[in-house]
């Protein structure tokens, strides 16, 4: 069974990986000229259930040493005093096993464990989707598929060219997300320096390996801002009329705008779509379930949805309508949880005036004295808020060397689902 995987950043390299396991014949598009490394990108992270799933695929020691080492929040606000938090106590309280990483490190991981078993097809992109799959693409031949699956992010191609305009599912946080690399002035050594204002927050972090940093912007507005999610130099511009006043650190972050090498500017934007399979194109990651940049957790769930897909596909042995059903199935509650928790997120991630402001700074204080034992056992109390994703269960099957077998024994009815005395579950 020949299958196409639209995006090669997290999720289409996670699922190519365990569908070639599995047996699949796999090629993955990507409309990047070459493997996404620009400077190592933004900082995302991995919580306990997607870091069983990288152990299982034999990177994990690789995504550990790739973790960005920043231990320590710096957070100031004009006329006051700074306060500390120390992120490992925040982060423990919230997984038992979490890792920040920086994109595009991530990104490479996984196309290295993956690009001598799965074909890349590099500065291309999906055109056209027929009904018996019949795919056609900008640059090279058109080729048939048995299933197409789109892991090509919250701006999805395929979920356009499938489900209709992007603004029919979307629902918007309230807030903005800017990310750029500048100098390492302030000689950044594991810790992120952040200032607050009402509607704004402006901060600069690094990484352990990293020679400069990155410079992080959050925006809140009344109404939504109106640029195009391509136009980076009209994204630029908005940045400087929002945040031109601010002091501290910020003239200085703003200046390199015009000459940094990597710059990223989106919307807080929620996806919501009830389904995300139609025939036989289904959707991952990003494409299919977005909760929101920076407030819900997308790049682990995004390890933990292509992880789902390629093991029920690999369960119905290519019946994609049963496959995608129970897909759907498993990580739906999931989905809904992730979405109600970005919904809060979003809310409180960018303090809308003095109060907030006030309250923020608070809760930063409180959570520096809080023991950590304290700490763990309160977040525990809330699996559906911080500890949503160490909640979810990933259930996991046992290695085979040879998963052409594998899928031959679905076929027979020897292949157990999911679990069985060879397989473990990892539980909460």
């Amino acid at each position: 069974m020949r299958i196409l995987i639209s995006g090669a950043s997290v999720a289409g390299p996670v699922l190519a990986y365990w569908l070639n396991r599995f047996g699949f014949d796999v090629t993955v598009v990507e409309r990047t000229p070459a493997p996404r490394k620009t400077g190592g990108g933004h900082a995302v992270d991995l919580f306990r259930p997607a870091m069983r799933i990288v152990e299982q695929m034999g990177v994990v020691d690789e995504i550990r040493a790739k973790a960005t080492g920043t231990d320590t929040l710096v957070l100031r606000r004009p006329g006051g005093k700074p306060v500390t938090l120390d992120l490992h106590k925040l982060f423990t309280a919230v997984s038992d096993d979490h890792v920040e990483i920086m994109r595009d490190d991530l990104s490479e991981i996984l196309y290295n464990t993956t690009s001598s078993d799965v074909a890349y097809l590099f500065a291309d992109s999906i055109t056209a989707i027929g009904d018996d799959g019949e795919v056609t693409f900008e640059r090279s031949p058109a080729q048939r598929f048995d299933l197409i699956v789109g892991a090509d992010g919250l701006h999805s191609n395929v979920r356009s060219l499938v489900f209709g305009p992007e603004s029919g599912f979307t629902t918007w946080l309230g807030a903005y997300l800017a990310i750029l690399s500048v100098p390492n002035h302030l000689a950044l050594d594991g810790a992120m320096e952040m200032i607050v204002d009402p509607g704004r927050i402006a901060g600069v972090y690094s990484a352990a390996h990293m020679d400069d940093a990155r410079a992080g912007f959050f925006l809140r507005t009344p109404q939504p801002l109106d640029y195009h999610h391509r136009d980076t130099e009209q994204q630029k511009e908005l940045l400087r009329n929002h945040f031109h006043d601010m002091r501290w650190e910020v003239p200085r972050l703003l200046a390199e705008l015009d000459d940094t090498p990597s710059f990223y500017f989106d919307s807080i934007t929620q996806l919501r779509l009830d389904t995300w399979s139609r025939g036989r194109v289904t959707l991952v990651g990003d494409a299919a379930y977005c909760p929101g940049p920076a407030v819900g957790g997308s790049t682990s769930m995004a390890v933990v949805g292509a992880y789902i897909l390629a093991g029920e596909l690999a369960t119905h042995a290519g019946d994609h309508s049963a496959a995608f059903a129970a897909y759907e199935n498993e990580i739906g509650e999931y989905v809904r949880r992730s979405r109600s928790f970005a919904r809060t997120a979003a809310k409180t991630l960018v303090p809308a005036g003095r109060f907030e402001v006030w309250a923020m700074v608070n809760a930063i204080r409180l959570i520096t004295v809080l023991p950590a034992p304290v700490s763990r056992a309160a977040a525990k109390l809330n699996s559906k808020g911080v500890r949503l994703h160490d909640s979810f269960a990933v259930k996991t099957t046992r290695h085979s060397t040879n998963m052409n077998n594998a899928v031959g024994q679905v076929i027979t009815g020897n292949w157990c689902r999911w679990l069985s005395a060879d397989t473990s579950t990892i539980s909460p």
